[in-house]
């Protein structure tokens, strides 16, 4: 199969990027969408032209790394799939693919394809932690979990911290991802104790960061590679709503 690649180039974060077009040559039909790209970065570097930076690691659609849109759309055009798990068979053979960034004020693009996504971490570190007392691990029934809560916040919990909620967009927002923060840990009842300070925070963190509003026009869910359902904003909503009218703990 041959492609022909459309794909921004950026040197730094300070310089104009551009869109410059690569030939894929002979690609085979179940090469991943990365694989598919280290074999152009080859041809690069045997031409004496500097590879194309991307951001990968685990390739297996669990670190949330491969922040790539395809086509305008993020992760490409399979539904619940990661940039790595996309195949060159999704695409048709002499087909134009256009590459890009993840577009957004708080994603700020580092090079070429690299966006700074740590302003996801800070939203974490704001508080999507639950404090707990170190020691042996308690018996497990202990502290009874109702199936139903359990198996909501797995749903939840399923967020790799992508970004590509963000990215759908048109605002930029994260409340697709700040609310499954949220969620996986105020369903659970190891997290209702800092529920009410854990959502004020985090939802600050996310304002502080120059993430947008949420609209409601579900872009979010539909390139969500782990599918994570709107409905947990709702939650989200019903929970920052309740713990303004509650006294922080002490």
């Amino acid at each position: 199969m041959d492609f022909e690649l459309h794909v921004w180039r950026q040197k730094s974060p300070k310089e104009k990027g551009r869109m410059e077009v690569y030939p894929a040559k002979g690609i085979h039909a179940d090469m991943s969408f990365l694989e598919m790209l280290d074999v152009v970065n080859e041809g690069l570097a045997s031409q004496g032209v500097e590879p194309i930076a991307f951001d990968h690691d685990c390739r297996e659609g669990i670190c949330g790394m491969c922040s790539l849109v395809i086509n305008g759309i993020p992760h490409g055009p399979e539904r619940a799939t990661t940039t790595c798990e996309l195949y060159m068979r999704h695409f048709k053979d002499g087909q134009k693919i256009f590459i890009e960034p993840w577009r957004a004020r708080a994603f700020p693009v580092l090079k070429d394809l690299i966006v700074d996504r740590s302003a996801f971490d800070r939203v974490i570190q704001a508080g999507g932690y639950v404090s707990v007392n170190t020691g042996s691990a308690p018996e497990a029934n202990t502290l009874p979990v109702p199936k139903d809560c359990a198996e909501l916040s797995m749903d939840a919990a399923a967020c790799i911290g992508c970004g590509a909620c963000v990215a759908a967009c048109k605002n930029a927002s994260a409340m697709l991802f700040v609310a499954a923060k949220v969620s996986h840990l105020g369903l659970l009842p190891q997290g209702r104790v800092e529920a009410r300070d854990r959502v004020q925070s985090m939802v600050k963190a996310m304002d502080q960061e120059g993430f947008g509003n949420c609209t409601n026009q579900y872009e979010c869910e539909a390139v969500c590679p782990k599918a994570i359902s709107v409905s947990f904003i709702s939650l989200m909503n019903r929970e920052y709503l309740k713990s303004s009218f509650q006294p922080p703990a002490v």
